[in-house]
C-alpha cells in the first residue's frame, strides 16, 4: 500500500494489531526486530489476491481473517466473492469497513492524533456486517462500492480441521474462473434399468462459449451427493482411497494408484476407484449432456453428480445432485429336472450367475449326478431351504441324499472361470438304474515308457466288475496343440464327435476282482518321433459314454 493509504488506514491496522497481539507475546527489546519481521509476514499472508483462487486452512474453532481493499472510485466498482468449503460446514461472513467522514486522512503523530484514532476504533457505525452464511454449499457474495473501504472476511470451523477455497474479483469483464450453471442446473433422470442408469442436463451457458476449454464430468457413488469436486475428493481420500488433483476430471494422464482403474474409450474418459467403504465411479464425456451409465448393481441407490470442468483454470461448477435405485435382478428361471433325465446346462463364465433347477423327490432317497464336460463348475444343493452339498466338481460326481417325499430340491451351478463351462446334470430315485455306468477307482491312462517303439506304444487302464465295452481313439497332434487340446477337450463328448479314422479298437472286460481289474493295448503302425493323443471311452448299460482323461505319448524318434 502507498503511504497516504497507510495512514488513511491506520486505525483500521490497528485493529488488526489488536487482533493479533491476543495469540501473540509481546516482545521483548532483543526481539523487537524478530516481531516486526513477524508481524509484515504475518500481515502479508493475510491480503486476499484479487483474481486468484486461494486456499485456505481452517483448524478447528480458530477462526481465521483475510482483508481485502477497495479504493474510491467515481463509478461503481464490482466485486464477487466465491467460497467453497470442501468438507463440513463452515461460518463465515464478510465486515466492511468504511473510513471515517470526520477523520480525513491527516492523523498527526502527537497525542491528538492518537486520541482521534482511537474515538475512530470505537466508532460503531464504521465496521458492518454485509453477509454471513453457515453451511456446506458453494456460496458466492456480489457486491458493488463506490466508497474506499477495507473488507474482512471470516472463516471458522466448528466440526474438525478442514478447507476451503475462496475466489475474489473485482474484474468482470475479462469471463469466468468458474463455469457458468445453466437457470435450470438439475440433473434429470431419463432411464432406470437393471444395471444402468440414462442421466441428462441442460448445457452450462460456458460449454456454447468456449466449447474447446469446457468439458462435463460426472461422479457415481452410494452414499450422498456432493455439492462441489472439491468436497467429493475430500470425501473420497478420506474413506482411504488416494486419487489424482481434482479427481482426475480432465483428460491430462495422471499416475493412478493401484486400486484404481482407468478407461478410456470413445472419448470418454472413466476412473474407477475402490475402497471399503464401496466404489466411486468418474467419467469425463467432452460436451455431452446426455450419458447411460453402465455396470451398475441390481436394486441399488446411486448419487449422481454432474461437474462442468474449466479445462485451463480446472475451475469447476456442481449442478444439482441427482439419485436414483436401479431396479432388482429378475429372479432367474428355474428349470424342472425329471427323474432319471439327463440335461446339459452350459454357464456364461463372464456373467458369473447362477443357473438354477429344482425336483421334488418322489422317493425318500435320490441320487444327483454332475459330469463336468468343460471348465470349471460350483455345486450347491439345498432341500427345503437348507444347503446340503457345495463344492466345486470334476470330472464325475455323485451326492446321494435321503429325505422325504414331496422334499423340494434346489440345484444351482456357476461357472468358476471366465470362460464357458458346461456340465450334464441327471437325478434319479435308488430305484431307478442309473444312467451313467459304473466308474473305476481312476479315469487315468497310463503309458509304459520301456515298451514305446518307434511305431508303437502300451497303454493300460482299469476297468470295473461290471462288464462294459472300451473304445480307444487316436490323434496325431503338434507339440505347440498339447494344451490346447487337452483345455478344450470335452468330456461329455462320446466317439460320435471324432472322426472315423481316429477309431483304433473296441473290446468289453470286466473282472470281479478290482486289484485285476487292468487292461493293456498296444497301439502300432505309427509315425516315429510323433506326438499322439490317446482318448478311452467307457459304455455303460444304458450306452451314456465316459471319457477318461486324455494321455499324450510321444513315439521314439530312434530305434
Amino acid at each position: 500500500l502507498k503511504m497516504s493509504w497507510f495512514w488513511f488506514y491506520r486505525p483500521l491496522y490497528l485493529l488488526m494489531v489488536a487482533s493479533l497481539c491476543h495469540s501473540i507475546k509481546a516482545p521483548t527489546t532483543s526481539s523487537q526486530q524478530s516481531f516486526k519481521t513477524d508481524l509484515f509476514n504475518f500481515y502479508h499472508s493475510l491480503i486476499l489476491a484479487d483474481g486468484k483462487e486461494t486456499t485456505v486452512h481452517l483448524l478447528k474453532d480458530i477462526p481465521k481473517r483475510y482483508y481485502f481493499v477497495l479504493e474510491e472510485s467515481r463509478a461503481l466498482t464490482p466485486f464477487t466473492i466465491t467460497v467453497t468449503p470442501c468438507d463440513v460446514p463452515i461460518e463465515w461472513s464478510i465486515l466492511m469497513h468504511k473510513a471515517s467522514a470526520t477523520f480525513p486522512g491527516k492523523a498527526a503523530r502527537g497525542d491528538h492524533g492518537t486520541q482521534e484514532v482511537s474515538k475512530a476504533q470505537k466508532a460503531p457505525s464504521m465496521v458492518s456486517t454485509i453477509f454471513s452464511y453457515k453451511g456446506n454449499s458453494v456460496e458466492t457474495y456480489m457486491g458493488m462500492s463506490s466508497h474506499s473501504a477495507l473488507y474482512m472476511l471470516e472463516f471458522l470451523s466448528t466440526e474438525r480441521d478442514t478447507h476451503i477455497t475462496v475466489y475474489l474479483t473485482t474484474d468482470t469483464t475479462s469471463g469466468h474462473l468458474y463455469p457458468e450453471l445453466p437457470m435450470d442446473p438439475r440433473i434429470d433422470v431419463i432411464g432406470i434399468g437393471h444395471t444402468t442408469v440414462t442421466l441428462t442436463w441442460k448445457h452450462s451457458p460456458s460449454v456454447l462459449q468456449h466449447r474447446e476449454n469446457i468439458q462435463y464430468c460426472l461422479l457415481v457413488n452410494e452414499k450422498h451427493n456432493y455439492k462441489s469436486l472439491c468436497a467429493a475428493e475430500t470425501a473420497i481420500r478420506s474413506s482411504g482411497m488416494k486419487l489424482p488433483p481434482t479427481l482426475a476430471l480432465s483428460l491430462s494422464p495422471y499416475l493412478l494408484e493401484p486400486q484404481q482403474v482407468m478407461i478410456l474409450s470413445n472419448s470418454e474418459l472413466s476412473i474407477i476407484s475402490k475402497a471399503s467403504s464401496g466404489e466411486v465411479r468418474q467419467v469425463c464425456m467432452g460436451t455431452k449432456n446426455t450419458y447411460t451409465v453402465p455396470s451398475l448393481s441390481p436394486s441399488t441407490q446411486y448419487y449422481f453428480d454432474v461437474f462442468v470442468v474449466n479445462l485451463l483454470t480446472n475451475a469447476s461448477a456442481a449442478y444439482t445432485g441427482t439419485f436414483a435405485r436401479t431396479l432388482e435382478e429378475p429372479e432367474p428361471k428355474v428349470m424342472d429336472l425329471k427323474d432319471g433325465k439327463v440335461v446339459q446346462i452350459v454357464l456364461d463364465g463372464k456373467k458369473q450367475k447362477f443357473y438354477s433347477l429344482q425336483y421334488q423327490a418322489r422317493h425318500k432317497k435320490i441320487q444327483f449326478t454332475f459330469q463336468l464336460c468343460h471348465g470349471q463348475v460350483r455345486v450347491h444343493i439345498t432341500k427345503n431351504g437348507k444347503t446340503v452339498a457345495s463344492e466345486n466338481i470334476s470330472g464325475l460326481r455323485y451326492f446321494s441324499l435321503k429325505g422325504k417325499l414331496l422334499d423340494m430340491y434346489l440345484v444351482q451351478l456357476r461357472s468358476t472361470e471366465e470362460s464357458n463351462s458346461s456340465v450334464k446334470v441327471q437325478v434319479s430315485s435308488h430305484s431307478h438304474k442309473p444312467l451313467f455306468p459304473l466308474l473305476p477307482e481312476s479315469l487315468k491312462i497310463k503309458s509304459f515308457s520301456k515298451l514305446r517303439t518307434c511305431n508303437s506304444v502300451t497303454i493300460a487302464w482299469l476297468g470295473t466288475q461290471e462288464e462294459s465295452k472300451y473304445c480307444v481313439y487316436k490323434k496325431r497332434i503338434e507339440e505347440d496343440q498339447v494344451w490346447v487340446e487337452l483345455r478344450s477337450a470335452d468330456r461329455c463328448s462320446g466317439p460320435e464327435s471324432r472322426h472315423k479314422s481316429e477309431k483304433v479298437l473296441c473290446k468289453y472286460f470286466y473282472d470281479i476282482n478290482l486289484q485285476r481289474a487292468v487292461t493293456t493295448e498296444t497301439i502300432k503302425g505309427l509315425d516315429a518321433g510323433t506326438l499322439y493323443l490317446f482318448d478311452v471311452y467307457l459304455f455303460g448299460p444304458t450306452g451314456i459314454p465316459i471319457r477318461y482323461h486324455s494321455k499324450v505319448v510321444k513315439t521314439r524318434k530312434k530305434c
